[in-house]
């Protein structure tokens, strides 16, 4: 029984159409016991068939094209008519009412539907097919309605159950409501002179050697090239050592691609507070010193101007920030699901994987599943909502036993990372390894030679080349800025 009292019984008699789902119905205690139908139209059923059964190779093949199914009828016996025609249509044999009544017949399926005087009414009811798109679309929402009352009446069911697994039973409740919304939009063909001048400026484009990025730019023009931007449905993975500029980078990243390219941008912070995000994003875009931020603090007027000026731009941002701690990665589907859906948002950035938690009972006592989990999570998410995902991992210690640049084989659990990213970045720099206490020429020069210097090693790309992106870190500004390639000898 419901919260409300109301309770579900069996609508219909009849035999339900394999595809179709059952026949319920709500009885309303409220009122005086009487029961509530589930959304249907009859009517347009009927005047569907009809226009299909006399003008079959007009509206069948429209139907077909709407991705009409049997299951989208409410009365079980106008779906089995529907695939019937169906089956007629794709085999190219004629249809009228002798030889379908006839068929009908011999399947002993003409009695289900109320006899030859009904197949009759049906073939008769629609004087005009001028309404048969009208019609359709009611019988498709009528569908969508009962899919979401069928979807929520089991979901009732199993809530009663108290599964164990409540965060998990949320995801699995949300995924159902998300796959009929897609399940109801039909995909069109275009045609093919809409597309001409697209290729033609494509062509102009590389013979410019102008062809822009397939994905998000990330405003480093040699990552831009090796990875042809941040593309839909991929995974792009920056991994380092603790205090390696890992946050920074990310964030310029999402700071170019919210605030220079407009496009909606969602992060989970499971380190920083939200606060702390907003803060250093404000004073980086600013170009002013964190260092300076102490009491009696007097920025100059260019500073102050700036400020304001970086103030406004991330105001007007469509930037969205989720300070919440170990977030399971079922709260991170379900929130990025609303966020795609209200406010289309166009790339997600994790910081970072390690802090997340999975949920699920197979995960419980063992971390490399969770990590797993998590990561085959993130990615499945990337393809669902068809965006890029930045994800930021910690490295294992690995360098500092090495003394060296980092493998991906340093990624703490890294055979589930390596085989879900389509991109992997290792950031590294020489400096942080430098020892401040260490004397003698070779090695000032040495550590002067690398100050600020950092690398971005592409390690995998699974679309595109690997390789080195240089870079310099300004570290009092919390930025990471295109570096020039060094001449070779």
């Amino acid at each position: 029984m419901l919260p409300d009292g109301s309770f579900f019984s069996a609508m219909s008699s009849e035999t339900p159409h394999k595809k179709d789902s059952p026949r319920l119905q709500v009885v309303d205690p409220g009122n005086e016991g009487a029961a509530r139908a589930l959304p249907n139209a009859t009517g347009p059923e009927k005047s569907i068939l009809s226009s299909m059964m006399q003008e079959p190779t007009e509206y069948i093949g429209a139907a077909v094209e709407e991705h009409l199914a049997p299951g989208h009828f409410y009365i079980p016996a106008h779906g089995t008519l529907y695939e019937v025609l169906l089956e007629l249509y794709e085999k190219g044999q004629p249809i009228e009412l002798v030889s379908l009544t006839q068929l009908l017949k011999d399947r002993n399926l003409l009695e289900n539907l109320g006899g030859p005087a009904e197949l009759t009414a049906i073939y008769t009811y629609s004087p005009t097919a001028a309404h048969f798109q009208h019609h359709l679309g009611i019988v498709k929402s009528k569908h969508i309605l009962r899919s979401v009352i069928s979807s929520c009446t089991e979901s009732i069911s199993k809530a009663y159950e108290d599964p164990e697994d409540v965060q998990a039973f949320l995801d699995t409740v949300e995924a159902k409501v998300f796959s009929i919304k897609e399940d109801s939009e039909v995909q069109g063909e275009t045609k093919v002179g809409d597309l001409i001048e697209g290729v033609i400026e494509v062509l102009q484009q590389f013979m410019h050697n102008e062809r822009p990025l397939e994905g998000v730019s990330t405003k480093y023009t040699e990552l831009d090239r090796m990875s042809k931007g941040l593309k839909p449905g991929e995974m792009f993975i920056i991994a380092a050592r603790p205090s390696m500029g890992k946050t920074s980078l990310m964030m310029n990243i999402v700071e170019h691609v919210a605030i220079d390219q407009e496009i909606p941008t969602l992060v989970f912070s499971c380190e920083m507070s939200a606060q702390q995000i907003v803060q250093r994003l404000l004073f980086s875009r600013a170009r002013y010193s964190m260092a300076n931020l102490r009491p009696g603090l007097q920025p100059t007027k260019e500073e102050l101007t700036n400020i304001l000026d970086a103030s406004k731009q991330l105001k007007a941002a469509p930037l969205y920030i989720d300070d919440t701690p170990a977030i399971p990665i079922g709260d991170v589907r379900a929130k990025a699901r609303r966020k795609k859906r209200d406010s289309e948002i166009g790339l997600i950035a994790v910081d970072y994987l390690q802090l997340m938690r999975s949920q699920s009972r197979q995960a419980e006592g063992s971390r490399e599943r969770e990590i797993a989990e998590i990561s085959a999570g993130l990615k499945a998410l990337a393809k669902e909502l068809n965006i890029p995902i930045i994800v930021l991992a910690q490295l294992n210690r690995g360098p500092e036993q090495r003394g060296g640049a980092p493998r991906m084989s340093d990624l703490r659990e890294s055979g589930s990372l390596e085989q879900d990213a389509d991109l992997i970045g290792l950031l590294y720099r020489q400096e942080y390894y430098d020892d401040p206490t260490a004397s003698g020429d070779d090695n000032d020069q040495d550590r002067e030679a690398n100050q600020g210097k950092a690398e971005l090693i592409i390690a995998k790309n699974r679309n595109g080349p690997t390789g080195n992106v240089e870079l310099t870190f300004r570290k009092e500004l919390m930025r990471f800025e295109t570096r020039a390639a060094e001449p070779h000898n």
